[in-house]
């Protein structure tokens, strides 16, 4: 039984988490280096964007985690230590700083940047703070969290209480990601945490299947960036029997993390840059799981449909285009469409056809904070949920001027 808890990353035995302000961001009311460490050394298994671009803290922290180990998470905001030179060589000096100031050894640190792409990361700063970076260490996954957000506009924390072989364990996360944000993984920073006693092969198999339900499901504005990446840390704490294999631990453990990512995935698709409203698209009655995906894909990342539920408009003629130039193998004649939300659930299309429905109701339906469009393809049994969220004047505001 999955336990809906508070903590965050440090939700978990043995983790604690901090985030302070350096110096790296102007703005002094806004923190920019974050910690996350573990009592003992973790099996840690990492996603990466897709982006041929990459930062260079993706670069020194796949090699750092080579070895399926890591006991720290370093991370800052407001620069993305990306397109820059000597960004791998900052890179390792953030983890040689972490390693000095922790007691552990460099190779065991994973380093994150987020912000600004192309501009020199000057390692000052955090070299100057790690000591009060150190010392915020604590029971702390807010202040974390707040360290590593950049365009985002409220905290994105999940955590559970599962059991495993009669062993209490907890999982929980944190993320960050507003804008730049499209399925291929991963398009945000996530950072994961778990006490249960997990090999890295199988923490890395979990992840790798879980992203593309969930994180690879996520769109803001169609635009993959160049430093995302996400993130687990198991240090076996619960005491658990190592999950080594796939059964019935190795299920309990995945449901425990698909109801963090899941819960991960809609705060950021609900705070994408200048929204309004969390979209969700549910796609059932599909001929095969691809079909399902490459459906709730198309609609979630159509723009015209994205505009039309910012201005609270029934216009399902987008739903139908959206799943006509998807490219998915379905039948346009046997399409059902409705839209959903706290107030109740309006059918707009029968068999790929318009039928008649109140406007009125469709307008209170839509004018709701949370929306679902219901596609049901009527040509099998499969199903995929996408989350994304409306487009607004805002968005072309805040990414007007970005970078000053």
């Amino acid at each position: 039984m999955i336990k809906v808890i508070d903590g965050g990353v440090c939700a978990a035995k043995g983790f604690t988490a901090g985030g302070i302000h350096a110096g790296i961001r102007k703005n002094k009311a806004k923190k920019d280096l974050a910690l996350i460490v573990s009592e003992k050394k973790a099996n840690t298994a990492a996603v990466y964007t897709t982006n041929l671009v990459k930062g260079a803290p993706l670069i020194v922290t796949k090699n750092n985690i080579s070895d399926g180990f890591a006991q720290a998470i370093i991370c800052n905001s407001g620069n993305a230590n990306t397109c820059n030179l000597g960004g791998e060589e900052i890179a390792e000096k953030m983890c040689q700083l972490t390693a000095e100031t922790l007691g552990i050894d460099a190779k065991d640190v994973v380093v994150a940047s987020t912000g600004v792409i192309g501009q020199p990361l000057d390692i000052e700063p955090i070299e100057k703070s790690m000591q009060s970076l150190k010392d915020s260490l604590g029971n702390n996954s807010t202040e974390c969290n707040r360290a590593i957000m950049t365009t985002d506009t409220v905290e994105k924390q999940a955590a559970v209480e599962f059991t495993v072989g009669q062993k209490v364990c907890h999982l929980g996360g944190i993320a960050k990601g507003s804008g730049m944000i499209h399925p291929d993984m991963a398009t945000m920073l996530v950072f994961i945490t778990t006490d249960a006693a997990v090999s890295s092969e199988m923490l890395q198999k979990a992840l790798s299947s879980d992203i593309q339900s969930t994180f690879n499901m996520v769109s803001v504005d169609g635009d993959t960036s160049t430093n995302d990446m996400v993130v687990v840390m198991a240090n076996g704490m619960a005491e658990n029997a190592e999950i080594t294999a796939e059964g019935e631990d190795f299920s309990e453990f995945m449901k425990a993390l698909n109801s963090v990512t899941v819960s991960l995935c809609r705060m950021i698709a609900g705070d994408g840059e200048g929204a309004t409203k969390l979209l969700e698209c549910k796609v059932s009655a599909a001929a095969d799981e691809k079909t399902a995906k490459t459906v709730a894909k198309s609609v979630i990342c159509s723009s015209l449909f994205k505009a039309a539920m910012f201005g609270a408009d029934a216009n399902w003629g987008r739903v139908l285009c959206a799943i006509g130039y998807s490219k998915a193998d379905v039948d346009v004649n046997k399409i059902d469409v409705s839209f959903s939300s706290a107030k109740g659930e309006l059918a707009v299309c029968k068999n790929g056809r318009g039928i008649d429905f109140s406007e009125e109701k469709a307008k209170e339906i839509l004018l709701e904070k949370e929306i679902t469009v219901n596609i049901v393809l009527n040509s099998g049994e499969a199903e995929a949920t996408a989350w994304g969220c409306d487009l607004t004047y805002d968005y072309v505001k805040i990414n007007g001027d970005y970078r000053t």
